[in-house]
């Protein structure tokens, strides 16, 4: 599990930087990479519980090294500074919550790596900040809980079969 998770780790952040690279900003709202983007930053979570935190580093440090391979200088810049402030503020806000609850501590997380990558990625990328940050914060954090509440759910319901 622990290669499965890194790979996604670093094959979504991949995805984000082609996606963007390829499509740039779309619905004036988001940059096509934001879809994948806010995978990462479940994928991040999910790194940290199958490998360990200093998988998480390896796996930063291999994502922010491939943005700079992935578009133009500019936005490879872009990308690596918001992709790596962003997943080191993800992680910061997961660690101490996880003890609380998983789930709880990767909602609240990708709240703070979404705020934090948009924000930045943004800026430095030279898209309009408003309105795409918050097109691009929702998103992505859509994308991140989304799979989390299915999880919840299925899980809830394998428990205690509806009867007919």
């Amino acid at each position: 599990m622990k290669a499965v998770s890194v790979l996604a780790f670093i094959g979504l952040v991949v995805a984000s930087n082609w996606l963007t690279a390829r499509y740039g900003l779309v619905l004036d709202l988001v940059t096509a990479g934001t879809f994948t983007a806010g995978l990462v930053l479940l994928v991040r979570d999910w790194v940290h519980e199958t490998a360990g935190v200093r998988w998480v580093f390896v796996a930063i440090a291999a994502g922010a090294a491939l943005s700079f391979v992935m578009a133009s200088p500019r936005l490879a810049l872009a990308s690596a500074v918001a992709f790596t402030l962003a997943e080191l503020a993800d992680l910061a806000v997961y660690a101490p919550l996880r003890e609380s609850g998983r789930k709880r501590a990767a909602a609240v997380s990708n709240i703070a790596g979404a705020a934090v990558d948009s924000l930045l990625f943004l800026t430095l990328a030279g898209f309009p900040l408003w309105p795409a940050v918050a097109g691009q914060v929702g998103v992505k954090w859509a994308v991140s809980v989304l799979p989390l509440l299915a999880w919840v759910v299925g899980r809830a319901l394998l428990r205690h079969p509806v009867r007919t």
